[in-house]
């Protein structure tokens, strides 16, 4: 891991590279920081420690949540913000950072739009069906629902700006000012040639600390033992650094889970597969639990299983979540079993045949509104079940933290007792989510990417007016 130290610059310091903004970090938070922040008239270099953008961004559906933006108008969808932050809040609380949600609810369309406009993201509104947390078809993603596609169109605004971005160049070190400002970074490491970057500004856009264990133990205890499936640079240097500086943290036990990753494949089942009508299952052929919750809370419920788990979902569903490039090609990669009876689809996995054929009955009776669910599941999407059966092994897995540094409306990083830290802002994993406080249950589809994409185009143009402020 990268080392994240604080140090003083010196009284005259020494900068290889001077800018008005520097973005640590080139996944969509600080591609989009440093978009904002350029097009606002700064100038701004990004440096990434991996050896390509993207991080968590890359591996996600790149779906970022607009609430009453112009696609939903041409849709024919009502939507505000008021009714996204109370979709939000229904499975979140009330974080420790309130007035974040309602802030990102409030520029979420404008977000939206200028990914498209401005950034020449290829993203449409998906109105198919609502996402988990979500109420009103809201969700705006590449039609490939691949997050690659947006870092793609992110990387190429970048370039067309012709804004310096270095891969392979690790920050070690946060310079601070006589006055307590942060005025820089120091990049070293392992076959790296050492340099120092002078900043009016620096963003925080590192992403969260899920591939950090010791991290994860600390704060996320219920998750510790899932597989980590993020981006294998979000090693929380951003909570390292506020540490020494005297930063304040906040919904530090919030995490995304996800509940159905393909075993042994490594890739995302769609859960389009158990939101329109499937069922997880053990090795028992039994259910254990509402998968209602959706796919980050029910993370820790697979997890606490003793057996392995299963997705069991009909022909109808396969269908639908073909739309997602993933879904198909986990399909063409063999990661799928299929059957005409439940005995068939038993035998795929040696699964007792008797104890799944009565589960599926007592699930598709609760379907049909014939008995009450006994996991008081009661959305049930297209079930019950009918024709084909398809089955997948799934195991659980963490894939990024929703705590991080504290900020305000626009970015800013918060000391304990309220005041900003000068020079220092931060978005996406390194900040704050808007999730809740702890556990998986806060996370509905796009928050991080909302949070990445909008605390960075938030703070990229804060930082851009603090530098012309300063040359005033």
């Amino acid at each position: 891991m990268t080392e994240a130290l604080v140090q003083p610059a010196g009284d005259t310091p020494q900068w290889d590279m001077e800018v008005d903004v520097l973005v640590i970090g080139a996944g969509a938070c600080g591609m989009a920081a440093a978009i904002a922040a350029h097009d606002a008239g700064a100038q701004v270099a990004i440096v990434e420690k991996r050896d390509r953008p993207g991080g968590n961004s890359s591996l996600s559906t790149g779906s970022v949540p607009g609430a009453g933006s112009r696609f939903q108008h041409e849709a024919g969808i009502v939507d505000s913000a008021e009714v996204m932050v109370a979709d939000l809040q229904r499975i979140a609380g009330e974080g420790e950072l309130p007035g974040l949600t309602l802030r990102m609810a409030r520029i979420s369309a404008e977000l939206c739009e200028w990914l498209v406009d401005k950034v020449g993201a290829r993203m449409a509104l998906i109105t198919d069906y609502c996402h988990v947390g979500h109420t009103i078809p809201r969700l705006h993603a590449p039609v490939s629902r691949r997050g690659q596609d947006l870092v793609d169109d992110l990387v190429a605004a970048v370039e067309r700006r012709d804004i310096p971005l270095a891969v392979n160049n690790p920050v070690q070190v946060l310079y601070l000012g006589r006055d307590g400002a942060v005025v820089g970074g120091g990049i070293g490491g392992p076959g790296v040639e050492p340099s120092r970057i002078g900043a009016r500004s620096v963003i925080l856009a590192s992403n969260g600390f899920a591939a950090n264990r010791a991290l994860v133990a600390e704060y996320c205890g219920e998750i510790a033992g899932a597989e980590y499936f993020g981006a294998l640079g979000s090693e929380g240097e951003a909570v390292l650094w506020a540490r020494q500086l005297g930063a304040r943290l906040a919904n530090m036990q919030a995490y995304q889970g996800y509940a159905a990753v393909a075993y042994p494949h490594g890739s995302l089942l769609s859960w389009t597969t158990i939101e329109k009508g499937g069922l997880l299952i053990n090795a028992r052929g039994e259910r254990f639990g509402n998968e209602d919750l959706g796919y980050s809370a029910y993370a820790r419920h697979v997890l606490a299983q003793d057996t392995n788990v299963y997705a069991v979902f009909d022909e109808r569903i396969m269908t639908l979540a073909s739309k997602e490039d993933e879904f198909r090609e986990l399909v063409e990669y063999g990661g799928l079993k299929k059957a005409d009876s439940a005995a068939e689809l038993a035998a795929c996995f040696q699964l007792p045949a008797d104890a799944l054929q009565a589960t599926l009955l007592a699930f598709n009776a609760a379907a049909a509104g014939q008995a009450p669910d006994a996991q008081g599941r009661t959305r049930f999407g297209m079930a019950p079940l009918t024709g084909r059966l398809w089955i997948c092994r799934v195991t659980p897995g963490l894939f990024h933290t929703q705590g991080g540094l504290a900020v305000d409306d626009e970015g800013r990083v918060l000391r304990e007792d309220g005041t900003t830290i000068a020079g220092l802002f931060a978005g996406g994993g390194a900040a704050a989510g808007i999730s809740g406080r702890a556990g998986a249950g806060g996370y509905a589809s796009g928050n991080g990417l909302l949070t990445a994409i909008g605390l960075g185009y938030l703070a990229g143009q804060a930082a851009a007016v603090a530098r012309a402020d300063a040359e005033a």
